[in-house]
């Protein structure tokens, strides 16, 4: 379906502020015709672009408020509609007040999103903007924001388009000779043709990379502690979370389920996930905790592998990492080093990553949180710009179409197809090419009045 078979043309009405008592509050208003609202609440149609101190009028002629009115038109204005915003004061009566009478003089309640919704139907805004509006009002650290902004600037999609655009130059060049096969493509067409495609893979490739960064920022990654019982996970949990969120105890198996706690490391959002030991138990609870620990682990973003200091790798241990996804990036965390008077200290062991800590006493703990970063392949790189998973999914699935059409490089027809292919993935990111449902399930998620 179009875009312009999605356009409504009725005219909506929402409180833009958060619920509770502030020192202003707004109520917005979007639609094709939006004067009967003006005229109910104002009087008149106050001056495009000009803010107006007047009362905000009941139906009987009284003032509900006294307020600024801002009235942009339809070219100029969000939503690319006529949009009347009324900035009164923020108490919950009066603002229900006004919007009692925006909705008694024609307008409709907004839905979630809706706002930004006609902004993108209106192509004010391409679907990664869109997504970035919410992304930057749900933002919890510095660089979720400046990413945010990024997105919404538009630094993504520009990426997006760029990559489109070589894509279709590509597609033309193929495509001319399945159309006209006098115009078979010739050698130096074909060295042309790779070279396109190689620059294209690159560029793929760092956006694809970027896109990951911004999804971690957003999405937060999961880190899943695990080991045998009583080596300190539930310590260490709490010592990277600043709070104590777990039971600590010396008697092994405290721990019978997921605990879950949130932490920011560097501005990055992680989920840290203390797991209950694994080891041989007639204890049914204690069994049933170590299968969602095995659950957790096929789940995780990365896992840190805990062994006591003073233990040397038991069959035990290597049971527990036999049960790790081969994809799944490891860290091995030897703890309690200040029961061996050990300094806290990094190495690298037949390709694995150790770190020596003492989660009682707070040793290596910071040289542990940046592992943490590394280990999720974390760079603080400033052009990062906010991605979700669906992004990252899509440029997954170009990724793939590239190298089939790579593969199928003699083969024209199915070298176009996945050319496209991988076109047809992009243009899903900026909603060029999107499903009803798709574009339903993205602005639902939005609050009221955005």
């Amino acid at each position: 379906m179009s875009k312009r078979a999605l356009q409504k043309p009725d005219t909506i009405a929402a409180i833009a502020t958060a619920p509770g008592r502030g020192g202003i509050g707004v109520v917005r208003i979007s639609g094709a015709d939006i004067a009967p609202v003006m005229v109910a609440l104002l009087g008149q149609a106050p001056s495009p672009r000009h803010a107006a101190y007047v009362p905000f009028l009941d139906a009987d002629g009284s003032a509900i408020d006294h307020g600024i009115a801002l009235y942009f038109p339809g070219s100029n204005s969000y939503t690319g509609e006529d949009v009347l915003e009324l900035q009164g004061h923020g108490g919950t009566a009066v603002l229900h007040l006004i919007l009692q009478r925006c909705l008694a003089s024609g307008a409709r309640l907004a839905q979630p999103g809706e706002f930004t919704q006609r902004a993108f139907l209106n192509n004010k805004l391409d679907l990664v903007q869109a997504e970035s509006v919410a992304d930057l009002i749900n933002a919890t650290s510095e660089q979720a924001v400046r990413s945010a902004q990024r997105s919404l600037q538009g630094d993504f999609s520009s990426a997006i388009h760029k990559l489109v655009a070589g894509l279709i130059d590509l597609r033309m060049l193929v495509e001319a000779s399945l159309d006209f096969p006098e115009e078979e493509l010739d050698v130096a067409d074909t060295e042309r043709c790779e070279n396109k495609l190689n620059a294209i893979a690159t560029e793929l490739e760092r956006v694809f990379n970027l896109a990951r960064q911004g999804s971690i920022l957003r999405e937060g990654a999961h880190i899943v502690l695990v080991g045998q019982p009583n080596v300190g996970k539930s310590t260490l949990l709490n010592r990277l979370s600043g709070a104590e969120v777990a039971l600590v105890s010396e008697i092994a198996g405290t721990t019978r389920d997921t605990i879950r706690q949130a932490i920011n490391i560097d501005g990055v959002p992680l989920h840290i996930i203390d797991t209950a030991g694994l080891r041989e138990s007639q204890d049914v609870v204690e069994r049933m905790g170590m299968e969602r620990t095995k659950q957790a682990m096929r789940e995780a973003d990365a896992i840190l592998l805990l062994t006591d200091a003073r233990q040397k790798e038991q069959a035990a241990h290597q049971e527990i990492l036999a049960l790790i996804p081969d994809n799944i990036p490891r860290l091995h965390v030897i703890n309690k080093i200040d029961l061996l008077n050990q300094a806290a200290r990094a190495e690298t062991r037949d390709g694995d990553s150790y770190i020596y800590v003492s989660a009682k006493n707070d040793e290596g703990i910071d040289l542990l949180r940046k592992k943490i970063l590394q280990l999720m392949d974390w760079h603080a790189e400033s052009g990062v710009f906010m991605a979700r998973e669906r992004h990252v999914q899509a440029l997954l699935q170009a990724k793939q179409g590239l190298q089939r059409a790579a593969a199928e490089s003699a083969r024209t027809e199915l070298f176009a197809e996945e050319l496209r292919f991988a076109q047809d993935a992009l243009s899903k990111i900026t909603g060029e090419f999107s499903s009803d449902d798709l574009l339903g399930e993205i602005f639902s998620r939005f609050c009221i009045g955005k």
